[in-house]
């Protein structure tokens, strides 16, 4: 039974996976706000999302399924709430049950009926006509520009289908290419494509994203790479739960020394953090609580989210540093990890970066001085 207004969505019945309405009217209005929205869109998105499912075709080329396993980790909605009653997952060839002629021909209507979003995942291959991913005997990029030709838009999930990823790192044997790229060689410039990178990304910037799309019927905002502005609009390293220890010039000197052991910054590690658009340090990773993501467990960030920097830069490279800036809040300087803020240690960072506007240079500073201090 669909769902026409708010008040039907809030009135606190399951959905098929489970999920309560009212708790779905919860997540979209947190999704709102995530966008950059009132949460008083929550209704109306989640009215919007109930009341007629989304048709998707989902085109996997040269990746791990990674991005497809990050989907299954997300709990609100689950991946059958998802698929049962936001979306009709109209072609996905790991979660199909269809197989074989089955699913080409479900493939086929689908495309022939037009009016779906498209998810890319994976990198394309180019060279050689593109022989080296094939699916049914097609090459995937005359797939993906089969698909493009009726689709609404695109969505190119993870960092190989957004701008080549693992695939497309030297010496790029196979002319990994991403999905934007295969649209413009195929003459569909005009396709609105959205990327949302990450090796995975975060499930909810692509179910955000597509909540989004499904109220308002277009993409939500876009930077110059065509991310969502919503979820890599600010460098990780702006609220990142260790910012303070780089701004007090406390870094980690390997791993398993004490500094590492204490959380201390891991920016001599190569963490890519102070370089790389994403929401990875406000939003973490399968609902686990605080530090459930790469830095949160003692890795550095490689900036997969990022051209140029994952899959190129040598992991335990120095970052470069980027509109090094005061982060919307101080995370606690103690040595404890995922530690909340307190009044007295946002003192003692804002003590430590000075004003606002000398910000960059004071944390230049103080990295060089932890240099110096080291010889």
């Amino acid at each position: 039974m669909k769902c026409t207004s708010c008040q039907e969505v809030d009135s606190g019945g399951p959905l098929a996976g489970g999920l309560s309405r009212r708790d779905f009217v919860k997540f979209c209005s947190a999704a709102a706000v995530a966008m950059g929205l009132d949460a008083s869109f929550g209704p109306r998105i989640a009215a919007a999302a109930t009341a007629k499912r989304l048709p998707v075709i989902w085109i996997s080329a040269q990746e791990c399924t990674g991005c497809t396993e990050t989907l299954l980790r997300a709990t609100h909605p689950t991946l059958e709430n998802l698929i049962l009653e936001l979306i009709s997952l109209e072609y996905h060839e790991t979660l199909q049950s269809g197989c074989g002629k089955q699913a080409n021909d479900a493939l086929d209507a689908a495309i022939a009926a037009g009016g779906y979003v498209l998810v890319a995942d994976g990198a394309f291959p180019t060279k050689d006509g593109g022989i080296y991913c094939k699916i049914n005997g097609e090459p995937v990029i005359d797939l993906l520009a089969r698909a493009g030709k009726n689709a609404a838009a695109c969505i190119a999930i993870g960092s190989c289908s957004s701008w080549g990823g693992m695939p497309s790192a030297d010496p790029n044997p196979t002319g990994a290419s991403p999905a934007s790229a295969i649209f413009k060689m195929k003459g569909l410039d005009k396709l609105p494509v959205m990327s949302i990178p990450g090796c995975p990304p975060n499930p909810y910037n692509f179910l955000s994203a597509v909540l989004y799309f499904v109220t308002f019927g277009k993409l939500p905002e876009l930077d110059d790479k065509g991310r969502p502005k919503f979820a890599y609009g600010r460098l990780i390293h702006e609220n990142c739960e260790r910012r303070a220890h780089f701004d007090a010039g406390r870094f980690a000197e390997k791993f398993g020394d004490d500094n590492h052991r204490q959380g201390f910054c891991l920016y001599k590690l190569g963490c890519k953090g102070p370089e790389t658009y994403n929401n990875c340090s406000t939003l973490k990773f399968g609902d686990v609580g605080v530090g459930s993501w790469p830095v949160g467990m003692g890795a550095p960030c490689f900036g997969c989210s990022e051209k140029g920097v994952g899959f190129t830069v040598p992991l335990h490279s120095p970052a470069r540093l980027v509109n090094v800036t005061p982060p919307a809040f101080f995370p606690n300087v103690a040595a404890e990890k995922g530690g909340g803020v307190s009044a007295g240690a946002a003192a003692v960072a804002a003590a430590v970066v000075g004003a606002v506007v000398g910000a960059g240079l004071a944390t230049s500073k103080q990295v060089g001085k932890a240099e110096e201090d080291k010889k």
